[in-house]
């Protein structure tokens, strides 16, 4: 990993739907947390809407989102649309989970930044989103 920045980045990691399975989430946090960003976790079975109003709120820099529910199309759609017509475009959108390498180039169209599938390291997401937030 790279050195920390001055002004810690700021993540959501985020669990949309009706999926209950939070443990990857959760060490996703930790994992953030250990590289010296600033990181809050949503909870399970937020919304769209309520995934954008907290990062909003929080004026996060990304919104790591975690999904194991197979709704991620909509959902991700969702969510870029929120950020879209809240102005919120700056908010850079990861995924992660079970996401079938089909759909991944859809969700790259629609603006999600990248996805990290099971088995993804770590360190790997960590020091992506220091380079994405450095740009």
């Amino acid at each position: 990993m790279k050195t920390q920045p001055d002004t810690p980045i700021r993540v959501l990691v985020a669990k949309p739907g009706l999926d209950g399975h939070d443990r990857g989430a959760k060490v996703l946090v930790q994992a953030m947390r250990d590289a010296g960003m600033e990181v809050s976790y949503t909870g399970l079975r937020r919304t769209p809407e309520m995934i954008v109003e907290t990062a909003i709120r929080e004026d996060v820099d990304v919104i790591c989102v975690s999904i194991l529910s197979g709704a991620h199309n909509a959902i991700f759609s969702e969510i870029m649309d929120r950020l879209h017509d809240q102005g919120s475009n700056r908010i850079s959108v990861l995924g992660g989970g079970v996401i079938p390498g089909r759909d991944i180039a859809h969700l790259k169209e629609m603006g999600v930044r990248e996805i990290f599938t099971p088995g993804a390291s770590l360190v790997a997401i960590a020091d992506y989103i220091e380079s994405l937030v450095s740009e």
